[in-house]
C-alpha cells in the first residue's frame, strides 16, 4: 500500500446564508497530505487565517518531503525516522502557521482576534498521521462501522472531561461550542495528534462544522452517504444535505479513501481490530474510551520473535510492556517454568513507571507476534493527555494494590507453614535430660470416647 493507491474527492460550498467562504482545503495526493481549515474573525479575516494556514503547513511539510520518505523506507541508522519524528514535524507546521496567522493580524486591526480550525491527514506508507485543532473533525469508515477520530475542543468537551459541572447544567450554556483552541488566535495552539495503520478500504471524511453539524442526530445517515462507492457522489451528498437542513455555515468536504472501499484486506483487518481489542481487555487500559485506545495504540510496535528466542532475560533492566497477540511465551525463573503466556497475556507493565531487574526469562514457545510498549512513549502520553494519564495512573494504582494484596496472601500463607513447621518440630524433643519421646495426640472425636 502507497500514496498511489489513495484517492479522493473535495468539495466546498458557500451555504445558504454566509456571503462568503472562509472554509479552505488542500490536497496534496504525490505527498498523501489533505487538510481542510475553517477561518474565522470579521472583515473576511477568516478566509485569510484559513488560507494562509493551509498554505503555511503545506509549505513546511513539503520541506520535509526525505524526512517522510526516510519513514516510508523503514530507513536505518541515523536516517531512522520514527512516528514520533513525524508527529514532531506536523506540530511544528501547525505552531509555524499559527505564527504566521497570529502575525498578519497584528499588523492589520481589522484582523485581529482571527484564526482557523485545522484538521490535516498525512498517510504514508500503510499509516495516517492525524492533527487537529478547533472543532473541524475527522470520521473513519472501516467495514461499514463510521468513528469520529478527533475531539472538538470546545467549550462543552472541556467542562465534560474535567467534570467542572453536571452535563444538563453544560448543555444550557450559551457558549458551549465556543472553541477553546484555534491556529492563529495565539502565536503557539497545543494540536492533537493521532496515528492509526491502515488497511484496505478504509475511507476518512475530513470536515467543516458546517457539515458535521448537521448530522451530530444522524450519525447513521452520514455514514451511509460517506459509503457511497463513488467519492464524488458522496462528498456532493454530504453538501446538499447540510444546504438541506440550513446551511447556516459553509460546508467543507473532503474524503480520502485507501484502495477500493468496497474491497476489504480480511487478514490485515482482523489483526488490527486484534490490537485493539486486547488492549481494551486489558485491567490497565480497560477505562479507556476508543479514541484514547487509539491514542495508545499509536505508541505500540509489533515484533515477531522465533521459536526459543528470549524477548526478556531475568535480571536485565527494561522499560518495555508485552503483549501477546499471537502464539506462546513461556515464563522462567532460575531455569524453572513457571508459566505459559497465550495471546491477550501481558508481562512487564511496572517498567513502563520504574526501572527495575526484571524478575523473569520470557522465551517464545513457538513463533510469535508481540505488541510493545515502551516506557519513553508512554510518558509522552502522560505528559500530553492528562484526562488519560489520570485514568492510565490510577489503573496502575490497581494493579499495585491487587499485586500488594497477592504479596500479603503469600506471604501469610508461607507464615503458616512456618508456624506449622515450629509445631511439629516440637512434637519430638531433642532434650540431652530426657531421652523420653513425647508425642502430642490431639483428643479422640465425641463418638470414640468412653462414657
Amino acid at each position: 500500500m502507497n500514496a498511489t493507491e489513495v484517492k479522493f474527492a473535495a468539495l466546498t460550498d458557500v451555504g445558504r446564508v454566509r456571503d462568503q467562504n472562509e472554509d479552505n482545503f488542500l490536497v496534496d495526493k504525490k505527498l498523501g497530505l489533505f487538510i481542510v481549515c475553517d477561518g474565522m474573525g470579521g472583515h473576511a479575516a477568516g478566509e485569510v487565517a484559513s488560507a494562509l494556514a493551509v498554505r503555511t503547513v503545506h509549505e513546511e511539510i513539503k520541506k520535509q518531503s526525505d524526512l517522510l520518505q526516510d519513514y516510508a523506507n523503514l530507513a536505518k541508522g541515523a536516517a531512522k525516522v520514527t512516528k514520533r519524528d513525524i508527529l514532531n514535524m506536523l506540530e511544528f507546521a501547525v505552531n509555524r502557521a499559527s505564527q504566521r496567522v497570529h502575525a498578519e493580524a497584528v499588523k492589520d486591526t481589522k484582523k485581529r482576534g482571527m484564526g482557523t480550525t485545522l484538521v490535516c491527514l498525512l498517510v504514508i506508507g500503510t499509516q495516517a498521521f492525524f492533527i487537529y485543532v478547533g472543532d473541524s473533525r475527522i470520521y473513519m469508515l472501516r467495514d461499514g462501522v463510521l468513528e469520529q477520530l478527533t475531539e472538538d475542543h470546545t467549550v462543552y468537551n472541556e467542562l465534560i472531561k474535567r467534570k467542572k459541572m453536571p452535563r444538563e447544567q453544560v448543555e444550557q450554556l450559551a457558549q458551549k461550542n465556543a472553541i477553546t483552541r484555534a491556529v492563529g488566535v495565539y502565536e503557539h495552539v497545543e494540536p492533537d495528534t493521532l496515528v492509526l495503520d491502515l488497511t484496505a478500504g478504509d475511507r476518512f471524511l475530513l470536515c467543516s462544522d458546517g457539515l458535521c453539524g448537521y448530522f451530530e442526530e444522524d450519525l447513521e445517515g452520514l455514514g451511509k452517504r460517506l459509503a457511497n462507492p463513488d467519492a464524488e457522489v458522496a462528498c456532493k451528498s454530504l453538501v446538499d444535505a447540510a444546504n438541506e437542513r440550513g446551511g447556516k455555515d459553509n460546508i467543507t468536504s473532503v474524503i480520502v479513501t485507501v484502495g477500493d472501499v468496497t474491497v476489504r484486506d480480511e487478514t490485515r483487518a482482523k489483526q488490527l481490530q486484534l490490537k485493539r481489542d486486547i488492549l481494551a481487555r486489558m485491567p490497565l487500559f480497560r477505562p479507556l474510551n476508543d479514541r484514547e485506545i487509539l491514542r495508545v495504540l499509536q505508541v505500540t510496535d509489533v515484533c515477531d520473535y522465533k521459536n526459543g528466542e528470549t524477548i526478556i532475560s531475568e535480571g536485565d533492566k527494561g522499560e518495555e510492556l508485552y503483549i501477546v497477540l499471537s502464539g506462546h511465551a513461556t515464563v522462567m525463573r532460575n531455569g524453572a517454568e513457571l508459566a505459559t503466556l497465550n495471546a491477550g497475556d501481558h508481562f512487564g507493565e511496572m517498567a513502563l513507571v520504574r526501572s527495575q531487574p526484571r524478575s523473569a526469562t520470557v522465551r517464545s514457545a513457538g513463533n510469535s507476534e508481540l505488541m510493545v510498549i515502551r516506557r519513553s512513549e508512554f510518558f509522552e502520553i502522560l505528559r500530553k493527555e492528562h484526562q488519560l494519564a489520570v485514568k492510565l495512573l490510577w489503573q496502575f494504582l490497581g494493579v499495585l494494590a491487587d499485586r500488594l494484596a497477592d504479596t500479603s496472601r503469600e506471604l501469610g500463607a508461607a507464615k503458616e507453614e512456618l508456624a506449622m513447621e515450629d509445631v511439629s518440630g516440637d512434637i519430638f524433643s531433642d532434650d540431652d535430660d530426657d531421652n523420653r519421646k513425647t508425642l502430642l495426640i490431639p483428643p479422640p472425636p465425641p463418638s470414640l470416647r468412653g462414657g
